[in-house]
C-alpha cells in the first residue's frame, strides 16, 4: 500500500529560483509527494520568518539555517549543506571581456565603464549587500552613484548586460547564468568577493518530516551535482 502523499511547502533563496524549481518537479515524479515553492533573497526571506510565516523546509544562507538551529526552530539534525555560489561578473555575449585578474584591474575595469549593472542592496540579498561595501572599499562610492545601475534581482542585473544598457554587472554567479546574451567572464578577484554557501533543514511546525528529510536528501544527493554546476553553483563546503 502506498504512504499518504505530503504537500510540502517550501521557502528558498531566490538565486536557486531555477535548479530548486527543476530538482522539486523531479522529486514530485518521483515520490508523489506536492511541493509548493516560494522564492526570496535571504533578507526578504528572514523578514518573512520573522513576521510568524513558516514552512516545511527552508533553504537559506549557511549562517542563517545555523542560527535558526540553535535558536530551536529547526528540526535538531535536519540541516544539510547544499550548495555554494559566488559573486561574479558579466558582460554580453560577444564582448571584449575586460581584465578582472587582479583588484587593481578590476578597479580600473569599474572606473573605465560606462554603466555598470549589480545587485541592489536595499533589497537584502548577499550579492547587492557586498558589493555596496565593496565600493565604498575601493573608493568608488561616488562615481557609482553616477554609473551605477542597481537592479531588483540577479536576473535583472544579466538581463541589463544582456541588452547592452549595462557594460558590464555583477551579481551571484547563479543568477547570470540562466539569461541568454549575458556571460560569466570569472568571479571577483581575490581577495575581493565572499562564497555564498546554502543549507537546507525541516522547520519544527512541519507535520510531514520524512518527506521533508526525504526533499533535502534528493537535491543533496551526489547525483545532482552536476545540475548544480550547470545552474552555476558549487559543492558547498
Amino acid at each position: 500500500m502506498r504512504k499518504p502523499v505530503a504537500k510540502l511547502k517550501l521557502m528558498s533563496a531566490r538565486s536557486m529560483h531555477e535548479v530548486v524549481t527543476a530538482l522539486a518537479y523531479g522529486f514530485t515524479n518521483e515520490t508523489g509527494h506536492e511541493l509548493e515553492l516560494s522564492f526570496g533573497t535571504v533578507g526578504a526571506l528572514q523578514k518573512r520568518l520573522d513576521a510568524g510565516e513558516t514552512a516545511d523546509v527552508l533553504i537559506s544562507g549557511a549562517p542563517v539555517i545555523e542560527r535558526m538551529e540553535k535558536a530551536g526552530t529547526l528540526v535538531a539534525g535536519s540541516s544539510r549543506p547544499v550548495a555554494m555560489t559566488r559573486i561574479g561578473v558579466a558582460v554580453r555575449d560577444g564582448a571584449v571581456a575586460p581584465d578582472i585578474t587582479t583588484p587593481e584591474a578590476f578597479r580600473h575595469t569599474l572606473v573605465a565603464a560606462k554603466k555598470i549593472a549589480f545587485s541592489d542592496a536595499a533589497v537584502g540579498g548577499s550579492a547587492g549587500v557586498y558589493l555596496a561595501r565593496m565600493f565604498v572599499e575601493l573608493g568608488l562610492g561616488d562615481a557609482i552613484k553616477h554609473k551605477g545601475m542597481p537592479q531588483q534581482t540577479g536576473g535583472e542585473v544579466a538581463r541589463r548586460v544582456a541588452e547592452g544598457k549595462a557594460d558590464i554587472g555583477m551579481t551571484l554567479i547563479a543568477e547570470i547564468v540562466p539569461v541568454p546574451g549575458a556571460h560569466v567572464i570569472g568571479p571577483l578577484p581575490a581577495p575581493l568577493g565572499s562564497d555564498t554557501s546554502y543549507a537546507a533543514a525541516v522547520m519544527t511546525g512541519c507535520h510531514a518530516q520524512d518527506a521533508a528529510r526525504a526533499f533535502i536528501a534528493a537535491i543533496t544527493a551526489p547525483a545532482t551535482r552536476e545540475t548544480w554546476q550547470a545552474a552555476g553553483f558549487e559543492s558547498a563546503r
